[in-house]
């Protein structure tokens, strides 16, 4: 069984229904999902404040790779424009960590680094992560570690940027 974490976000035209494109879209694939929450842009282009959330989703007939293309496809299905990095985005659609059974897959192909080679510095990432998987755990650098103990060692000003909104996202989650 492949079970993906994706970290969603949209900062570009309607930003929740942007959201709930992706959990329409993985159906009875999505197993778990965060609260939604805003964001001021991050890495110096000014821009409008994101929309953040984090979805846990398994399927057993599709790869890492597979996911990384069903990402791709939702974001271009927004209308994603990839121009300026760091840039305004109408959808973007990340994979943090891919397993395949009980095993954590790692890549270093340009195409898809996994786990994410920045989750473990992103606030808005680990904050919903932490909410929709609260015994989480992120690799990095051949080191496992609770995705809280991550969060505890940023900076303070990294999570006291992510504030907890009161939109949610609808789900028909189907238990195992």
């Amino acid at each position: 069984m492949s079970r993906v974490v994706l970290s969603i976000g949209s900062n570009v035209g309607d930003r929740l229904a942007r959201l709930q494109s992706v959990v329409d879209g993985l159906g009875s694939a999505v197993r778990s999902v965060s609260p939604i929450y805003e964001t001021e842009a991050w890495g110096g282009v000014e821009q409008g404040a994101f929309l953040n959330a984090v979805l846990i989703a398994d399927d057993p007939d599709r790869d890492c790779h597979g996911w990384l293309r069903r990402a791709q496809q939702l974001e271009q299905a927004a209308a994603r424009v990839r121009g300026q990095p760091w840039g305004p985005r109408t959808l973007d659609v990340d994979i943090i960590t891919c397993h395949d059974g009980g095993i954590e897959m790692r890549s270093g192909a340009a195409q898809l680094t996994l786990p994410h080679p920045y989750a473990h510095l992103r606030a808005f990432v680990l904050m919903p992560w932490l909410a929709a998987e609260p015994d989480a755990t992120l690799t990095v650098a051949d080191t496992t570690r609770p995705v809280a103990r991550w969060l505890e060692e940023l900076d303070p000003a990294e999570p006291a940027g992510v504030r907890l909104t009161d939109l949610a996202l609808r789900t028909e989650i189907v238990a195992d």
